[in-house]
């Protein structure tokens, strides 16, 4: 929404920005949802007990086609190999690993040259991200697309855990429903077309939580999506503040790494199970958390390669995919920005989906120490008896950490010589200073950054 549309919609009474919030549901879930959508979720789920072997052959079959459809039909490919060839390059875009590794900088820099030459923009989707990175980038998805992430979206994610989108449900994000610098309520708006309570991330607080609480109950919610980082600060405000949240049948989480101390508080507020998905606009790769908590790979939305793994480092690395799902934009061996690890374990689900054994986060959120090792993922240090409410650990030198903890009732030094400890048993002795808080910041988009390496990239 431009600046324009958005202070227009902020100007507007509460009723009639729910009702504004509405029209847009009802455009939305008709982009998303259509009468192929049950089929869809259907074959979905039977698929997720397919051999290893028949989602070798069925990847490779969707991705030989969309290879050669990129190389004829897509502009930016096109040049590509057609300037390659002109250099006497006699490589074969039928080989995935012949292919460069695409940046998000050159996707921004003309997002057009991605469209196939048979897609019309006007007809597909367009999404415009901001990134955890604040910087914006331009997509458009098939109609197609649309359709079959959804589906896919309600087998692997609510099915799984028994809600469908028919149930009422609460979201806890980034969008400015209501304006930044609302001093009372409500902060959120009713989207009757897709039974949708927008709760905004930005107003949570002390006086604020009993609202958000009450608005929960009230709107007879049954479960809820959000930033971890967001549904963890709602549940330590209930808990902290001993105001009672109405049960739910599960809380999903997205767009940041679920921390096992998030986890625990959600859990423990909202009495459900607290699940971890895994994904991006760009519609590349992604992976859902079963019962059982493995978190599953979804083959049809693309191939995921782990490049630069240390043998030291659990076989983690930089995740570069390829888009299997979005023939009219199609990525290709795609830098997300994330770290991570394939699991070769098998869950005890039953499901044969493959499953990640990691996500670190971002590339530029890992730490680095003298010795050359990357060390990301640093929820266990912040374990469920710390007293801390969320913290943040920032690299400013291969020496030196800062770590900025907003605190719980209770903390004090025993809670610092543990966060001191535990960084030193994964980095070495390196200097760490731990600072009190009031809050953390967070990007534009509303997510926390958990961890922020100052390094430059050579280092």
């Amino acid at each position: 929404m431009n600046r324009t549309l958005l202070r227009a919609y902020h100007a507007l009474p509460g009723p009639v920005r729910s009702a504004a919030a509405s029209l847009h549901g009802f455009r939305l879930r008709r982009w998303r949802y259509g009468p192929e959508t049950e089929s869809l979720v259907a074959q979905a789920l039977e698929r997720e007990r397919w051999s290893p072997s028949r989602w070798a052959a069925w990847q490779e079959e969707r991705l030989g086609l969309l290879l050669a459809r990129a190389v004829s039909s897509v502009p930016y490919y096109r040049d590509l190999w057609n300037a390659r060839r002109r250099h006497g390059d006699k490589a074969s875009p039928e080989i995935l690993g012949n292919w460069p590794i695409l940046s998000k900088e050159q996707v921004r820099a003309n997002p057009q040259a991605f469209i196939a030459d048979d897609c019309n923009v006007r007809e597909m989707y367009h999404d415009h991200t901001s990134g955890t990175s604040g910087t914006p980038l331009d997509l458009w998805w098939t109609p197609a697309t649309v359709r079959e992430w959804y589906a896919l979206f309600e087998a692997r994610v609510r099915r799984w855990h028994h809600v469908s989108r028919h149930d009422r449900w609460a979201i806890l994000g980034g969008q400015l429903v209501v304006p930044v610098g609302r001093q009372r309520p409500p902060y959120g708006v009713w989207n009757a077309g897709l039974n949708q309570l927008y709760l905004s991330a930005y107003h949570l607080s002390p006086e604020s939580v009993q609202w958000y609480l009450d608005a929960l109950a009230g709107s007879r919610i049954r479960y809820l999506i959000g930033y971890g980082s967001a549904l963890d600060t709602l549940a330590h405000l209930a808990l902290e503040g001993g105001h009672p949240a109405p049960k739910m049948a599960v809380a999903i989480t997205n767009a940041e790494p679920l921390l096992d101390l998030q986890r625990v508080r959600i859990q423990r507020a909202f009495g459900c199970a607290a699940r971890e998905t895994y994904g991006m606009a760009e519609i590349v790769t992604a992976a859902s958390e079963c019962a059982e908590g493995g978190l599953h790979l979804w083959p049809e939305v693309g191939v995921l390669e782990v490049v630069g793994r240390s043998t030291d480092d659990d076989g983690r690395g930089a995740f570069v995919c390829t888009g299997l799902l979005n023939d009219g934009m199609p990525l290709i061996r795609y830098a997300v920005g994330d770290r991570g690890a394939v699991s070769h374990e098998s869950c005890s689900c039953g499901r044969t989906l493959p499953m990640l054994a990691s996500v670190d986060g971002r590339n530029d959120d890992v730490l680095r120490t003298r010795g050359g090792r990357s060390v990301g993922r640093l929820d266990p240090v912040f374990k469920a008896a710390l007293h801390v409410r969320e913290a943040q650990v920032i690299q400013e030198s291969l020496d030196l950490i800062r770590v900025r903890v907003v605190p719980a009732q209770g903390f004090g030094e025993s809670d610092r010589e543990m966060i001191v400890d535990g960084l030193r048993l994964r980095l070495g002795d390196v200097q760490i200073i731990v600072e009190e808080a009031a809050a953390i910041p967070r990007t534009a988009n509303g997510k926390l950054r958990a961890v922020i390496s100052n390094l430059p990239s050579e280092v």
